[in-house]
């Protein structure tokens, strides 16, 4: 039930891609977010976990096989 939280920063990270690709994932729907607003400031979103290790799955190709003759 705990599965931890990421920052955007932590994702893009992780991902080893900018800020701006990790919210283009959010906006596409690759990835989930739950807002931690507090107040009427900005929005604090966090992804989960098993989220990103969902989008490094579907987005890992299989390998290529080649065959040396």
């Amino acid at each position: 039930m705990c599965d931890r939280l990421l920052s955007v920063r932590s994702v893009a990270e992780i991902l080893e891609v900018s800020r701006r690709s990790v919210y283009r994932y959010i906006a596409a729907g690759e990835l989930s977010v739950v807002d931690m607003r507090t107040g009427p400031e900005r929005s604090r979103v966090r992804i989960p976990g098993k989220d990103v290790e969902a989008l490094v799955q579907r987005r890992t190709s299989a390998p290529v096989l080649v065959k040396v003759a």
